[in-house]
């Protein structure tokens, strides 16, 4: 692995380490913005290994889901992660009123602890 990808999944990790802090505090909207980006990052930690960046979300969304879902590299379950955490996130961070439970900070946490823990093995 080399030095950029290492570092992208140590943030990945310590993102998904906040997520459970906030988790645990009750902090629910915020506990899945750090889900999310704790999947993000690992997404990233996978384009560093290709040596590709885009400056945008969507874009390294994209790439990902074109050269790792749909080439079968990761389950199709990784790609409704993603994008379930980046709408859900989206929906925390911009939309007035919007209501998050345990339940659903649960959800992500877990999705992303499974997900950081599937692209570790894959970049090992």
């Amino acid at each position: 692995m080399d030095n950029l990808s290492k570092y992208r999944l140590e943030n990945a990790e310590e993102k998904l380490e906040s997520a459970r802090i906030l988790l645990d505090a009750g902090k629910y909207k915020d506990s899945i913005g750090r889900s999310y980006y704790a999947i993000f990052s690992a997404v990233r930690a996978v384009l560093a290994k290709d040596k590709v960046d885009f400056s945008k979300h969507a874009g390294v969304i994209a790439y990902f889901q074109r050269e790792y879902i749909k080439t079968e590299v990761f389950e199709k379950k990784y790609s409704k992660y993603l994008q379930s955490a980046f709408q859900i996130r989206n929906s925390c961070d911009y939309d007035d009123f919007f209501i998050v439970s345990k339940q659903d900070a649960e959800e992500q946490y877990q999705n992303a602890k499974e997900f950081c823990k599937t692209i570790k093995n894959y970049l090992i």
